[in-house]
């Protein structure tokens, strides 16, 4: 399958890029310039804004899914409407191309999963500096559980740059989940296999070690 990756550059998004080629997908970059891109080695790169429909219609030609891993920094007055903006220019880009299958990135604090984080996640980090950004991942899931897509959103705790165990706990149970963190190349990993596997279609669970 040929599947486009918005937040290419990130952290998460590289390790996306190269999960998605070993599981034999070819590989579409949509990035801001494609001189800051060029260690995303293996992938086409289209260049353009995420919040461009015009881009994401450019980017989409050929592809069969989308795996969205767009971040934003910490942002604790300033109001956030990047992913929530580009995800409605996302959705209209596959409905026009007829791209049925979206993995979107959202993360722990997220709609019902707000409240387990952990401690000092659920008390001080997110609503004193992410609480602008979790406004907009809200936003930016109803968008996507409001579209009719195959839709499958995932929900990291806390990332890091990790070796990989080779697997996480995926749930939508949250009843005993109390924070955790989980290694980018294990969430890549799971990520790039839900563009092929129904288990969490129109789902959204939250991955842990």
């Amino acid at each position: 399958m040929r599947v486009l990756i918005l937040g290419a550059t990130g952290g998460t998004g590289r390790e996306i890029v190269r999960e998605a080629a070993l599981q034999g997908h070819s590989v579409t970059a949509l990035v801001r310039s494609k001189a800051k891109a060029t260690h995303l080695a293996g992938a086409d790169l289209v260049e353009g804004d995420a919040r461009d429909e015009q881009a994401l219609l450019r980017a989409l030609e050929g592809c069969s899914g989308v795996i969205s891993s767009l971040g934003t920094p910490m942002s604790p007055f300033r109001e956030v409407t990047l992913l929530s903006a580009a995800t409605r220019a996302l959705v209209k880009a596959m409905d026009d191309r007829k791209v049925r299958r979206l993995v979107c990135i959202t993360g722990v604090g997220a709609g019902d999963s707000r409240g387990h984080g952990g401690f000092l996640y659920d008390r001080l980090f997110l609503p004193l500096l992410l609480r602008k950004v979790y406004q907009d991942k809200n936003r930016q899931e109803d968008v996507v559980r409001g579209s009719d897509l195959d839709w499958v959103l995932v929900r990291p705790t806390i990332l890091n740059d990790k070796p990989a165990k080779g697997s996480v706990h995926a749930q939508t149970d949250l009843s005993r989940v109390h924070g955790g963190t989980v290694a980018r190349r294990d969430v890549a990993k799971f990520v790039v296999k839900q563009l092929t596997d129904d288990a969490w279609l129109r789902r959204a669970p939250l991955i842990t070690w």
